[in-house]
């Protein structure tokens, strides 16, 4: 399963991280993974390209899967737009294919304190 984090604070995305295989399908084959995937890579790479938002991104891990990206804080309008559609996105592959294959974890934190 994959599993995403994602830890917010009011408005502003301080770090999404997507962690797993989905399994749905045999590699190559796997919907909900390439879904996933594409949504991620487009996001972050919209934010590189389209935004002058700073971002730190970390993927790979030993088995693959992992996805980290770190946010500037606070975020422009429009990354926080790209943001909300990645989201968008993500829960309707959530929805439509079920939490075996992709969860979503929202966090809020509650402190307005900036790194």
């Amino acid at each position: 399963m994959i599993h995403i984090t994602v830890e917010k604070q009011g408005e502003n995305y301080r770090r999404i991280v997507s962690e797993g295989h989905a399994l749905y399908d045999e590699e190559g084959s796997d919907i909900v993974c390439a879904g996933v995937s594409a949504l991620l890579i487009n996001a972050v790479n919209s934010l590189d390209q389209l935004t002058g938002d700073g971002i730190v991104v970390d993927e790979g891990g030993a088995q693959g899967g992992f996805l980290s990206v770190s946010l500037e804080f606070p975020q422009s309008e429009g990354a926080r737009l790209l943001l909300d559609s990645l989201m968008l996105g993500l829960h309707s592959i959530s929805e439509n294919y079920g939490e075996a294959f992709l969860t979503i974890d929202e966090r809020f934190c509650a402190s307005e304190e900036t790194e």
